[in-house]
């Protein structure tokens, strides 16, 4: 994974083959499939660089068919559903060895004006006083081998969750909440799909492990088969990835093996600029 910013950039950068058609390599890893939120990072900068400047992405919802192989790249086809005078629409299929691996459909919006209101940003301490997310998880010192290894180019900071791990999230009705701050580890250039993408690739990181909360058990741990099925973000406002912003979790439900995940996302001054659902695997093992 990318251990740096510009890392990081450099593996958000595709190459384009044909009309719609590009491709997208692969970071130095020691896991074993590819990182969801690579893909699904990749597919938003494919989608993105076939349409119009004058069209926002708004929204990307999304499905994980079959774990990639992070050994070869990845191929990312795009196709043009739709372009209005207000929108326009856009699928990604992202394949490997001749099949499907991933789906994303995208949909742009011409900027306009429009009623406005937006939850309020919860009390939460300021990322200087909380602890890294590897010293939350336990690691010495605040460090991690894995962590600096697969993704010292993010700075996630814990806040706390419903069990009290760091601090308690006090929210009765919500017994699955967790909420950190992250923000890309360096200064990104200013392009602002180059913060989306960032952004994306980050979402999926955390928002999973909030469904096991409050049965104590680890995402990556030997108790539970993980894996993301689907994805999806709501983008309110253009925001930079590189700065705070506060990923305020929490799961609804859990149940079947599967558990569903919401996030809402904030800047340090409160503004609300996106919003994050997933639904995963949360098989139970032995």
């Amino acid at each position: 994974m990318p251990r740096s910013v510009g890392e990081l950039v450099e593996l958000l950068d595709l190459e384009q083959i044909e009309d719609n058609l590009f491709r997208g390599g692969q970071p130095d890893t020691a896991v074993q499939r590819v990182f969801g939120g690579q893909v699904a990072a990749h597919a938003l900068i494919a989608a993105h660089r076939t349409v119009d400047a004058s069209y926002a992405v708004h929204s990307l919802h999304s499905y994980f068919l079959r774990p990639g192989d992070p050994r070869v790249p990845i191929i990312y086809d795009v196709e043009d559903i739709r372009e209005g005078r207000s929108f326009a629409t856009r699928r990604v299929m992202a394949r490997q060895h001749g099949k499907p691996i991933y789906y994303q459909t995208l949909n742009f919006q011409v900027a306009e004006d429009g009623f406005e209101h937006q939850d309020a940003m919860p009390t939460v301490p300021a990322p200087d006083d909380c602890p890294s997310l590897a010293e939350a998880l336990g690691a010495p010192g605040g460090r991690s081998e894995e962590w600096e290894r697969e993704w010292a180019a993010l700075d996630a900071r814990m806040v706390g969750d419903s069990t009290g791990r760091v601090s308690v999230v006090e929210d009765a009705g919500r017994p699955a909440r967790s909420q950190l701050w992250i923000r890309i580890s360096g200064t990104l250039p200013d392009d602002p799909l180059v913060h989306l993408a960032s952004f994306t690739y980050a979402s999926d990181l955390t928002l999973l492990a909030s469904t096991l909360v409050p049965h104590g058990v680890p995402l990556m741990g030997p108790q539970v088969q993980a894996a993301s099925l689907d994805h999806t973000i709501w983008f309110h406002r253009p925001f930079r990835a590189d700065e705070w912003w506060l990923y305020d979790q929490h799961a609804p439900f859990a149940g079947g093996g599967r558990g569903l995940a919401l996030g809402r996302i904030f800047t340090q001054d409160g503004t609300l600029v996106a919003t994050v659902a997933q639904e995963g695997l949360i098989r139970r093992v032995g």
